[in-house]
């Protein structure tokens, strides 16, 4: 049997909810990116891969969200969703690498 840890799907994230483990496996699908850092500061997503992988897909989330018409607008956009992203768990060398 394999399982998706994570994986993107119709503009959305859908992940394990780790903190169910090891009693239940459960599925949270999240739109915003906001939500994915809450996940990573909660510690819904965990082990520095997954969270890595949160990051980025938390970051095309921002992406999708961004209602910017001009470049500099959507730059500043995302660097704004990164830092949030990022400040989940600074010392985490994979989200850092996924940002």
């Amino acid at each position: 049997m394999t399982l998706r840890t994570i994986e993107w799907k119709d503009n959305s994230v859908i992940m394990i909810d780790q903190t169910k483990l090891p009693n239940a496996l459960e599925y949270v699908t999240f739109t915003d990116y906001n939500q994915i850092a809450d996940a990573i500061r909660t510690l819904i997503v965990r082990g520095a891969p997954a969270i890595g992988v949160s990051g980025a897909f938390g970051l095309a989330l921002a992406a999708l969200q961004s209602d910017a018409s001009e470049k500099d607008e959507l730059i500043s956009y995302l660097e704004n969703a990164k830092k949030i992203l990022f400040e989940t768990r600074p010392t985490a060398v994979n989200l850092a690498w996924g940002l």
